[in-house]
């Protein structure tokens, strides 16, 4: 059991991205999903990459374009967002503001490749 404040956590730089930081929120010895905030600033991207899990993520606050597969979506606060395993997915910070949401996966293998 624990109860710890996102603010605690430490913010890493995440290779192959413009201005985006990643906090692992889950304790290490957790077996079965892990939950990560992402924060892109403004004018900040991840490229197009797929994965082999899923993700399933919440918008806490900003905007951002995400594009899942071949569809594009003005992701916002309060937004839930699913992309499965294996679809391509890119997002960029391109509406004048940050864009911070949790991204849950599993505990599964996963291999990320750029498209």
């Amino acid at each position: 059991m624990y109860c710890k404040n996102i603010k605690e956590y430490e913010k890493n730089e995440i290779p192959k991205t413009v201005k985006a930081k990643i906090s692992v929120l889950t304790p290490n010895e957790d077996k079965d999903f892990i939950v990560r905030k992402v924060i892109l600033e403004n004018g900040g991207s991840m490229p197009n990459h797929t994965n082999e899990i899923q993700h399933q993520q919440y918008v806490l606050s900003g905007e951002a374009k995400v594009l899942i597969g071949e569809e594009e979506y003005h992701a916002k606060e309060g937004d839930f967002l699913y992309i499965p395993a294996g679809i391509n997915h890119y997002y960029e910070a391109c509406y004048g503001k940050g864009y911070e949401f949790l991204c849950m996966i599993t505990t599964k293998e996963d291999e990320i490749k750029l498209v």
